[in-house]
């Protein structure tokens, strides 16, 4: 049988080798296309078949990467260290964009979030059937408050129709192992079908001390009543992650790529909390941030347990309308463990355990209303959310090396513990009309977010109050327009609004002081983005390329301004970001059995404005905004034949600023993973035999990867602000899975 281009489409980026079918035969995808052809807007996806091409475990962002204008970081080959995790698009940072699973609202999924969770905590890898990105302003049904720069929705799999089980184990680098395990029901006589699977990694650190480990339950039921369909998930996950030390450019340079922190050398901790360096440690410059004390600790871990679970339903009500509801909950528990020299024990103990520690408990109701008549697709909907969440800083005497791998409680001392309850309604209306003989869409809409928060200071002397952030008319405008059978041409502009943030990185982190005196003329953050571009779908052949303009408004950052007693550091807008950009992507079929794709960006992020910190002026007007590369490349060439599957993947990310004026900047670095493999439909009693073969970072680079981790600073022109994270050297892995 021949393989034929439109069998593939779905497989975004030529990772077109990863399936569970031979070369010769068919390969059954979903229809979604690489380049997202019909879409007024950028939206592109993978599928399952990407996901299984990369390291079992791998983080679906990482994944996604390799679209153009997407940009990830991590520094561990999974991607899924959340201390580490970045992930940006177009010059947005992951808190300004949005993530859904299955219509269920992960919030920006950053480290220590107050609304959601991360992807790699959500759901296993292996049950994710694909992932989406929708650049700009992103989706305007989804369930997000955070989406100035796009959506990115994940959806997960259904259970099969033919009862079995399957079985993955991975062996790898540093002690990798990962096993999955599966079962489903089959498609019962009640049109009743479900999974369950169990998942567990374990793997130490590739430098330093220190185990990473995650286990997950994921299970699903899908109910078939005619043309209406009912959906219930629940997954639970416990994670553990032992951090890696941040560096400094200068920390590097004089303690190598591979200084880690301490442990388990209890006492060279303790030494250097006594002030007793080594003569590389010590040579390391004292700071108002960071010091020789900050070059390692003796520990850090974060604690994840989360169960989130939903509801669906979508039903026929006529022959022309539909109703779409989704009930969810999420509960979260969480600690992020430092070991800190700046607080003592004792008189012989001069280190402490630090927590940050949280708590989510949020409950929502996602809901769309469709009516199609002619040709008009009429669709409205309605998002409401109540989060509970806690946050409190504590601290735990020790006498000695503790190596807590668990939730600490009866804590020696409070330093704070607030707590915030966020309402969130976001209504939105949108109108699809098709005309000129299915040759023109228009898409054009209206969204109307209004969140508010109630926050209590119980222990402290953080802030209290309320904040609400609101706009009633957000609209967005989208047009497609086919040339011909193989090209079209779209375009589309839409506003959006970030609500303000309780907990970490927000306006309650100030004195009650500094709040008050903000209160009244904070602004949440809002985008409008501008986007037009062609896309062709012919024999052999897929590519868009589009540019793009964004204006982003009332930038939110942490400063001291003059005025307020105690000048106590707060959230204040400062000013204006303005991008312009160009992207491309292109997959080939070169032959029969060989496939290539490749992606570019150009992206131009800059501030507008200068702003005023501690009555100095900060000149940023004109500087490139901070973790924003102007350049990034993407290729992949693939082969499958009889079985046998190979891929050769390279990215490249052009220098970044870590500091707002420009004068700390990492490098411009490439990395190439392989895979490789054999896969065969039936083994004997083994169906869908597979054995996979990776290698991340082929070439072993030395390089940053994660930048920001402890934040951006103003300025750094001696290398000296410990807020970067080295990528992974090369690692191996082998996977053999099956089905029964």
């Amino acid at each position: 049988m021949k393989f034929k281009l439109k069998s593939v489409c779905a497989m975004v980026l030529g990772v077109l080798s990863a399936g569970g079918a031979y070369a010769d035969d068919p390969v059954v995808t979903q229809s979604v296309s690489v380049v997202g052809v019909g879409q007024t807007m950028q939206e592109q996806s993978i599928t399952h078949r990407d996901m299984q091409n990369a390291v079992p475990g791998t983080s679906p962002l990482k994944v996604l990467a390799k679209l153009p204008g997407v940009q990830f970081t991590s520094s561990d080959p999974w991607g899924d260290y959340e201390w580490s995790t970045r992930f940006n698009v177009r010059g947005f940072n992951q808190s300004q964009l949005g993530f859904m699973l299955d219509d269920v609202p992960l919030g920006d999924m950053s480290y220590g979030n107050n609304n959601g969770l991360h992807i790699s905590r959500a759901i296993a890898s292996e049950n994710i059937r694909s992932a989406s990105v929708a650049e700009g302003s992103g989706n305007l049904a989804a369930a997000s408050t955070s989406n100035l720069g796009g959506t990115i929705q994940f959806v997960s799999s259904d259970p099969l129709d033919e009862m079995g089980a399957k079985v993955a184990q991975t062996l790898g680098s540093n002690n990798t192992t990962r096993t999955f395990l599966r079962v489903d029901s089959g498609r019962l006589s009640s049109d009743t079908k479900a999974y369950l699977s169990y998942s567990r990694n374990h793997s130490n650190k590739w430098k330093g001390w220190g185990p990473q480990e995650q286990s997950q339950i994921n299970s699903k039921i899908v109910q078939i009543s005619g043309e209406n369909r009912y959906s219930f998930f629940l997954n639970t996950s416990h994670r553990l992650e032992t951090d890696y030390a941040d560096l400094s450019i200068q920390s590097k340079n004089l303690l190598g790529w591979n200084w880690d922190n301490y442990a388990p050398d209890w006492q060279a901790a303790v030494n250097a909390a006594n002030g007793i360096f080594s003569p590389a440690v010590a040579s390391i410059s004292n700071t108002a941030a960071f010091g020789p004390l900050d070059a390692a600790y003796f520990l850090g871990r974060g604690i994840r347990n989360d169960q989130l679970g939903g509801l669906s339903a979508d039903v026929k009500l006529t022959d022309s309308t539909r109703a779409k509801a989704t009930f969810y909950h999420h509960h979260d528990v969480g600690q992020g463990h430092w070991y800190t020299p700046y607080t003592a024990s004792s008189a012989t103990v001069p280190i402490s355990i630090r927590t940050s520690e949280y708590s989510i408990s949020r409950s929502g109701l996602v809901s769309s209303f469709t009516y199609r008549h002619d040709n008009n697709e009429v669709e409205g909907g309605l998002w409401l959310e109540r989060n509970i969440h806690d946050l409190a800083r504590n601290f735990y005497s020790i006498t000695g090396p503790a190596y807590t791998g668990f939730l600490l409680s009866a804590p020696t001392s409070t330093a704070f513990m607030q707590n915030f309850v966020t309402t969130t309604r976001v209504f939105h209306l949108q109108d699809t009309l098709t005309t000129m003989n299915d040759q023109l869409k228009l898409n054009m809409g209206v969204k109307s977010p209004r969140v508010s928060i109630d926050a209590t200071s119980l222990v402290g002397t953080r802030a209290a109050g309320q904040l609400e952030a609101k706009k009633n008319f957000l609209p967005f405008l989208g047009m497609n327009f086919k040339l011909d059978p193989e090209d079209e041409m779209f375009a589309s502009v839409a506003q959006n609004m970030r609500a303000f943030q309780p907990g970490i990185d927000g306006p309650f982190e100030t004195t009650q002081t500094g709040f008050d005196a903000i209160r009244g003329t904070l602004k949440p953050e809002t985008s409008t983005n501008y986007e037009i571009g062609v896309r062709t779908k012919r024999d052999g052949l897929e590519a868009s390329a589009s540019i793009y303009m964004v204006d982003f408004k009332d930038r939110l950052l942490s400063i001291a301004p003059g005025g307020i007693t105690g000048n106590p550091s707060v959230f204040a807008n400062v000013g204006k970001v303005h991008t312009n950009g160009f992207q491309a992507d292109a997959l080939w079929s070169v032959t029969h059995n060989v496939k290539w794709f490749n992606s570019f960006s150009y992206n131009d992020s800059k501030y507008k404005d200068n702003y005023t910190t501690g009555g100095a002026t900060v000149a940023t007007a004109g500087k490139t905004v901070v973790d924003a590369p102007k350049m990034m490349f993407s290729t992949e060439l693939a082969y499958e034949q009889e079985g046998y599957f190979a891929s050769l993947n390279g990215k490249y990310t052009g220098s970044r600023y870590y500091t707002y004026l420009n004068d700390g900047q990492v490098p411009a670095y490439t990395v190439f993973g392989l895979t490789a493999g054999y896969k065969q439909k039936s083994m004997g009693p083994i169906q869908d035999f597979r054995a996979q073969f990776n290698i991340t970072n082929l070439l072993n680079q030395r390089y940053f990867e994660t930048i920001g981790t402890n934040g951006f600073t103003a300025s750094d022109p001696n290398g000296t602000y410990m807020t970067l994270q080295t990528g992974a050297p090369r690692m191996v892995f082998a996977t053999v899975s099956g089905s029964f």
